[in-house]
């Protein structure tokens, strides 16, 4: 156990992660590297350019004072948005290199990622990565890391995970620096489930470390959480591939198949401990995810709902921060009610839910939920605008408000504090935190920047602002809740709550939107916004007309009245049936308003 070292890269989107992890797995000639970021290994992630998932990998070294050492290293995801896999992996580390653009300096998400690391006691090794670029700054970069850990700056090492430059320096810092994980291998088994993966042949395959005690091939074990036992047919280690093992000891981070075939019986963060000789408690320190955004996931075919929530809880599995619940809807029928953590998230949702499981959905527009106070004095959440009671029995609504904290160069402060003013934000304070950047603190309501508020960031502030934020509570607004009208009909998947000094704007955008994007009928279509029972706005998708009267040549005019009245009547008919489709690409348009 002393020659074990389970360590985490932690770092903002972009500073070069998943490059350095490669590195590392070729100098300990784990794998033959074939390609770039071979820890990333989905699609998706390949295609973006970004890490989603944690991955966790076991590498061999021989360290300079001759021994052999097994490292355990989890890769991890840089964007706001997938926080919750790097918590996970933080729970099951003793330490973490902390990995520092040259070019771009310390960010947003590497000051919330570092407080994470230090809230677990983790060791942290600072690493200044791309030394190589012609735009580095290292000196000053390091003058940043100094001041935001408080190390000296020899600690700090410079490396390169293009070249492989300061790699062997990384290893030997893991080794000394990173304490061996502490636990009794004599002690009742104590592992803790920090990821999922499921498997169409082999079942459900459970990540874990073992923090007490051993799991030996043929135990019987169970899940402290949901009590049912299970025999552990295989254990192993992470390679590339899963290499099975006889055991599991303190300290081994591996994984455990048990042929479970029901993914609800699978917590991340539950402990498994044996049938026969059980622990006392389980495993603390693990924090249950807060959904931000929330939308509706239907099925185009309902036959299909049956296979959509099959697909969500295989998808919950390998992305334990979604959460869902069923819900119905008039237009779209029956569904689910999807938390997301943010925006990115619930994009990547719905491409792996078409990818893995070819499930066609339609997505309803993203919002929070709020917090309803009736005239009665009772509380309820309201993840959804068409959950709210009548606009006469409610005392006030309350939103959620977040701590933002935006770092960039201080030649973008204008932009982005008009940015934040206009989204109803306010100003707490700002710092200087080296040279040219500014650290900005702001409070700002959840639902203001649920849509566009990242992608507006970025382009004002020409990529260089990086964004952080956690919930500070919720607080007394002025709601209103705007309706869409198809001819007189609500469609309750269009319908969202907004600021009142937004209603009127919002709902003239997204008529204008809807016009543009229905297709025309046989009869006029009439599209209103309102708020209540007062229309605010509305735009007409004008009728497609057959000419009736092509055949009247000459003659007197009421042979052609009589047409145009007979075509009249059958439009007003035909419109007492007709309904209106929307199409999918009207419900995703409405969250790119300008």
């Amino acid at each position: 156990m002393e020659r074990i070292r389970n360590f985490c890269i932690i770092a903002h989107i972009d500073h070069g992660k998943s490059t350095l992890a490669d590195r590392l797995l070729e100098y300990t000639k784990t794998i033959q590297i074939t390609a770039g970021q071979m820890l990333d290994n989905m699609d998706l992630e390949r295609e973006r350019g970004i890490t989603i998932k944690s991955h966790a990998i076991q590498m061999s070294y021989n360290a300079q004072d001759g021994e052999a050492y097994t490292l355990n290293l989890i890769d991890t995801p840089g964007h706001v948005d997938f926080s919750y896999e790097v918590s996970r992996s933080i729970a099951a580390c003793e330490g973490a290199l902390l990995v520092v653009d040259a070019t771009q300096g310390v960010q947003a998400q590497t000051i919330s990622n570092l407080y994470m690391a230090i809230e677990h006691n983790l060791e942290i090794i600072p690493v200044i990565n791309k030394i190589d670029m012609p735009s580095a700054m290292p000196d000053e970069v390091e003058d940043e890391i100094v001041e935001l850990i408080g190390c000296k700056p020899e600690d700090i090492i410079r490396a390169s995970g293009k070249t492989g430059e300061g790699v062997p320096s990384i290893l030997e810092a893991v080794v000394k620096r990173i304490p061996a994980p502490t636990g009794q291998v004599d002690a009742p088994l104590q592992a803790l489930i920090f990821d999922s993966i499921y498997n169409s042949f082999r079942g459900i395959i459970t990540l874990c470390k073992v923090e007490n005690g051993v799991i030996r091939r043929g135990d019987n074990v169970k899940f402290f959480n949901t009590g049912k036992d299970y025999t552990a047919d295989e254990v192993g280690v992470l390679k590339m591939d899963m290499v099975p093992r006889e055991e599991l000891r303190t300290g081994d981070v591996g994984y455990i198949i048990s042929g479970i075939k029901n993914a609800t019986e699978v917590k991340v963060g539950d402990t498994v401990t044996h049938v026969s000789r059980p622990c006392q408690k389980a495993i603390e320190g693990f924090q249950e995810v807060k959904p931000m955004v929330f939308a509706g996931v239907y099925p185009i075919e309902p036959a299909e709902y049956e296979n959509l929530r099959a697909s969500l809880e295989k998808l919950q599995l390998n992305d334990a921060s979604l959460t869902f619940q069923p819900e119905s809807s008039v237009a779209l029928g029956f569904g689910f009610r999807c938390g997301f953590l943010g925006l990115l998230h619930m994009e990547i949702v719905q491409e792996r839910l078409d990818r893995e499981f070819n499930m066609d959905v339609i997505t309803t527009v993203p919002n929070v939920s709020y917090l309803v106070y009736d005239k009665h004095g009772n509380v309820k959440e309201v993840h959804n605008p068409s959950g709210l009671p009548e606009a006469t029995l409610i005392e006030h609504i309350e939103e959620p408000y977040i701590k933002a904290s935006i770092i960039t160069s201080a030649n973008f402060i204008g932009p982005i504090m008009k940015l934040c003013l206009d989204k109803r934000g306010e100003l707490i304070n700002q710092e200087y935190v080296s040279g040219n950047r500014v650290e900005l603190h702001f409070d700002l309501p959840l639902g203001e920047i649920v849509i566009d508020f990242y992608d507006k960031l970025k382009s004002i502030s020409k990529g260089y602002a990086s964004f952080d934020y956690h919930i500070s509570g919720f607080r007394p607004s002025k709601l209103a809740k705007l309706d869409m009208l198809l001819n007189g009909e609500p469609v309750d998947a269009l319908s969202t709550l907004t600021h009142e000094a937004n209603a009127v704007s919002l709902g003239r955008r997204m008529c204008e939107k809807l016009k543009d994007l229905i297709p025309r009928q046989q009869f006029d279509i009439a599209i209103q916004a309102a708020i209540g029972a007062k229309i605010v706005a509305r735009e007409t998708v004008k009728q497609v007309r057959k000419d009736v009267t092509a055949k009247c040549y000459g003659g007197d005019v009421s042979r052609k009245r009589k047409l145009l009245e007979k075509q009249k009547r059958g439009k007003k008919r035909m419109k007492q049936i007709g309904n209106v489709e929307v199409p999918q690409k009207a419900f995703l348009a409405v969250l790119k308003l300008d």
